[in-house]
């Protein structure tokens, strides 16, 4: 998938939730930080396994997920 080769899922770990290199650091974990207001390096001083690529790499799929086109159903009236 669009080669993010950091993103991982193992239903093993956290549920099969989207991770960063089989390690139990969720994508969603990364955008929340990053949606408020924590930079970057400052995730990396936090978290200091992970690596630059791994939080581009998460946005990069959060990106990818928003892309997806989503198809309104009208209900018939019965």
């Amino acid at each position: 998938m669009l080669g993010l080769d950091r993103i991982t899922f193992d239903p093993k770990v956290m549920g099969g939730r989207a991770c960063v290199r089989g390690m139990r650091v969720t994508v969603s974990l990364i955008l929340n930080l990053i949606a408020n207001g924590v930079t970057p390096d400052e995730i990396i001083a936090d978290y200091p396994y992970l690596e630059p690529d791994d939080i581009h790499q998460a946005l990069t799929y959060a990106s990818w997920l928003a892309n997806e086109s989503v198809y309104a159903v009208e209900l018939l009236a019965a």
